[in-house]
């Protein structure tokens, strides 16, 4: 028994000096062995994790440094990986400023070519005397400014024919009839009026009728609201929507009074609606809380400024360009007439784009600011198009919400196929344009109604061949190149119409 306690003893000594770990035995064994491990012994061991730890540092440390050494090695002998060129699309490279800063640049450069080229042929044109006397002439004889002072008439006579419906003093059908006689006059008598009075000036004419358009357009949606709004009294709806009658009070603003339904038949209530940047009615618009003047200023100013801009490259750009494209088109020459009209893309397309912000910003805003009027979404980014019809859905916001509101729904609710109803809008926008082109110039020739109908197989084919900036360069390209075919076109049916007849 001794010896084989001795030997026990011997062996546990030695586990503990390799770092292993005593466990209690018997009593026997605790008794032989009071400590666990020696201090002398565990010394040891500290000092081996010590020198231990000591050289892995030492070994990784001349690992990193062999590995950086190799690094250099290997970027001496190779220089490639696998990588995608930044113009490929799928390399995920999107920071193209260089490249659009050029663009800007070498447009600015080659119109500054042709404003050069434009002074040393044909002298400076610009003359902006000449417009004003247009107007100023004959102060006596101002048919354009009578038409629209006249267009009172046609508003007075809608606000009666709500206020006698609202009533009982008229019913449904007898509401409907004035209301239609109305609108259907609103259309034909200022037409009438371009067409017969010699005096009214194409332009004056367009004046007139886009005002016209613009008033029809608002009497229909203010027609239609009110009727939304007697139909839903009529069955004692407790909650309205707001752009039908009572809004809650959380939307309106700064405790603004709501109004409801007949309370908005008021002489006031209209012609707000009449003045307002919008075609379409509500009972209570969102409003802005005050007037700032700065912003109203720098809108005054950019429509000053943009009018008088157009006015001057019209004059001095797109006149000798037309000018100089009568012959050609008289001729048929193919290649003249092509080159004739890229020579007048470049300046149609610009006074169109400073139309877009002159009409859709400066003057839209300016007139929201000065009524307080809050939705000042007038386009959205019409300029990343993919698709026609995304286009012409955000490029004019407050007639593509009439359309939607008034003319494509009901057409869907009455059970037309969208296919249909989107081709009605499309008719409809089409005899618009005719009716603003056309009658001003005293001349039917359907170029413009064509031009717009052909947006329908343009609009299926973009959406159905063409993709991303394939469809945006698509839509771009119809805005540039289409837009001057309709003006030469019109242009030479008018020399031809007028000036012809004169010379022979």
């Amino acid at each position: 028994m001794g010896d084989s306690d001795t030997t026990g003893a011997v062996t546990r000594r030695r586990r503990a000096g390799r770092g292993g770990s005593l466990q209690p035995g018997n009593g026997k064994d605790r008794a032989a062995c009071p400590s666990a491990v020696p201090a002398d012994l565990t010394g040891d061991n500290t000092e081996k994790k010590r020198d231990h730890s000591l050289e892995t540092t030492r070994n990784k440390g001349k690992r990193e440094k062999n590995k950086r050494s190799n690094d250099r090695i290997s970027d001496r002998f190779s220089c490639h990986k696998t990588q995608e060129s930044l113009l490929s699309s799928s390399s995920g490279y999107k920071n193209y400023r260089g490249i659009f800063n050029w663009c800007v640049v070498m447009l600015v450069l080659s119109n500054a070519r042709l404003f050069l080229e434009n002074l040393l042929k044909y002298g400076v044109l610009v003359d902006p005397v000449q417009v004003v006397s247009l107007f100023l002439k004959n102060p006596y004889s101002w048919p354009a400014a009578c038409l629209v002072i006249v267009s009172n008439v046609f508003i007075l006579v809608a606000l009666y024919t709500e206020r006698q419906l609202s009533k009982g003093s008229f019913s449904e059908l007898v509401g409907f009839l004035f209301h239609c006689i109305n609108l259907t006059i609103m259309l034909t008598f200022p037409a009438a009026v371009v067409l017969m009075v010699p005096s009214l000036t194409p332009v004056g004419g367009a004046f007139v009728l886009g005002t016209y358009t613009i008033l029809f357009l608002k009497l229909y949606s203010y027609k239609d609201v009110n009727r939304w709004c007697r139909e839903l009294s009529t069955v004692k709806a407790k909650k309205l929507s707001r752009s039908l009658s009572c809004p809650s009070e959380q939307h309106l603003n700064g405790g603004d009074r709501k109004v409801c339904y007949p309370g908005n038949l008021t002489i006031r209530d209209m012609y707000y609606f009449v003045f307002a940047p919008t075609v379409c009615y509500e009972l209570n618009f969102p409003r802005s809380a005050k007037v700032r003047m700065s912003f109203l200023l720098r809108r005054l100013f950019e429509m000053l400024f943009l009018i008088q801009l157009s006015i001057g490259l019209t004059q001095q750009w797109m006149i000798p360009i037309i000018q100089s494209s009568m012959k050609p088109l008289e001729d048929m020459d193919l290649f003249r007439m092509t080159e004739r009209l890229l020579r007048l893309a470049v300046p149609n397309h610009l006074i169109w784009l400073i139309f877009f912000y002159w009409f859709f910003h400066s003057s839209m805003n300016f007139t929201a600011e000065l009524l307080c009027f809050g939705d000042r979404q007038f386009y959205k980014d019409w300029w990343n198009s993919e698709t026609v019809t995304y286009f012409w859905q955000n490029w004019n916001i407050p007639v593509h919400k009439w359309c939607l509101r008034h003319f494509y729904k009901p057409m869907l609710r009455r059970g037309f196929s969208k296919i249909v109803s989107q081709s009605a809008v499309f008719f409809l926008s089409a005899f618009f344009h005719e009716y603003l082109v056309s009658v001003p110039l005293r001349m039917f020739r359907l170029w413009a109604f064509m031009a717009m109908m052909a947006q329908l197989p343009l609009a299926w084919f973009v959406g159905r061949f063409l993709r991303g900036d394939y469809g945006n360069a698509a839509v771009w390209m119809s805005l540039i190149i289409g837009q001057p075919i309709a003006v030469l076109m019109y242009v030479h049916d008018y020399y031809v119409l007028h000036y012809r007849q004169e010379v022979e």
